[in-house]
């Protein structure tokens, strides 16, 4: 049996949708009906309605790691979205379910389970996430980013993929990347990125040696919503920017650095841009540890040097002697990338979810 009808989902955050988004171009053109399954109100459901995907929403809970009065009523909302997800599977018939993990896509796995539909879940981070650990059972393979992470699932089912990654990515334009920031190109450009939220400390280590990395960059800073600052935009060679979309592929493709938080979808554009990086992962309090594990992985593997947050807030010129240091040695990260694995996945899932839904 080959692929005719596809269910994705995901959701929640824009990580647990992208890799949804990256497999359509390639789905449409083997000529898939492609239909989704998200949440009632998540972002998901505006990213696929704007790519032209039928949607459908279920009701989904979560499960907090703090005192909450909705940690009583969501499992209901779980089980009413199981039946609600049963009911649209009986509908559509897929030939299989695509699951990109997130809370939401928890009854959908378990309603396929129900109905006997084979299920492809994709791990994104190292270690596997709770939503995705409440499915493995369910998932006939099991799709991730890192070697680590295959002795982590069950026997059989892990396979090394790599993260699918959008193609307009791969398509920027470094000339008009330099046109949009105003760079003369003269210098090379050093990008952060601190997340679609933004990072504090990031932004504030950047900040606070700007003079120091200026004299050698042009720095484009993507510091997140609400996180401009006042002062420091408008000297020559540096552009804050809240967030970029359609422009990020041509940001991507002019810079020669990247300074980073180790969230798995943005390391593995940077992996499969080869892109020479630094991280700096979110601290133990701050997460559940999966940057922390992420970046060691992407550290061991050859593709990034890694800063401590705490190690950065203490040392005042610790980041800039990091940069110096990726930057001379930038062509060896790039040969290093070129040779992954799991550079980017696209081909790679797709071959597992054909070789699934046979």
């Amino acid at each position: 049996m080959s692929l005719h009808r596809i269910v994705l989902t995901g959701g929640g955050t824009a990580g647990h949708v992208t890799a949804n988004l990256a497999l359509l171009p390639r789905l449409r053109e083997m000529g898939c009906e492609i239909r989704y399954i998200g949440s009632h109100d998540g972002i998901e459901r505006r990213l696929l309605t704007e790519a032209g995907v039928p949607y459908r929403s279920v009701d989904t809970g979560k499960l907090r790691r703090y005192r909450d009065l909705r940690n009583l009523t969501d499992p209901f909302r779980v089980l009413r979205g199981v039946f609600q997800a049963r009911r649209l599977l009986r509908e559509w018939r897929p030939d299989l379910v695509f699951s990109k993990g997130g809370f939401v896509a928890v009854p959908v796995v378990w309603a396929a389970r129900l109905l006997h539909i084979p299920v492809v879940s994709h791990e994104s981070d190292m270690t596997p996430g709770l939503a995705n650990r409440l499915t493995l059972g369910c998932a006939s393979r099991i799709c991730c980013n890192f070697p680590e992470t295959v002795q982590r699932l069950p026997a059989g089912k892990a396979v090394l993929t790599g993260s699918p990654i959008r193609e307009e990515l791969l398509r920027g334009s470094r000339e008009d990347g330099l046109r949009r920031c105003g760079f003369t190109g003269e210098k090379p450009v050093l990008m952060v990125i601190g997340g679609s939220l933004g990072s504090v400390a990031v932004n504030e280590a950047v900040r606070k040696n700007l003079d120091t990395l200026l004299a050698d960059f042009d720095i484009v800073h993507l510091c997140g919503r609400g996180n401009l600052a006042a002062s420091p935009d408008g000297r020559p060679g540096y552009r804050q920017y809240e967030y970029l979309t359609e422009e990020l592929r041509d940001v991507y493709a002019m810079a020669e650095l990247v300074i980073s938080r180790a969230g798995a979808n943005v390391i593995c554009e940077l992996l499969a841009l080869r892109k020479p990086n630094i991280l700096i992962p979110l601290p133990l309090e701050a997460s559940r540890g999966d940057q922390i594990l992420n970046a060691r992985s992407f550290e061991r593997q050859g593709f990034s040097l890694v800063l401590d947050q705490h190690a950065l807030e203490r040392e005042a010129g610790l980041l800039p002697e990091a940069v110096r240091a990726v930057y001379e040695r930038r062509d060896m990260y790039r040969e290093t990338m070129a040779h992954a694995d799991a550079a980017n996945g696209v081909s790679a899932v797709l071959r597992v979810l054909c070789e699934t839904a046979g």
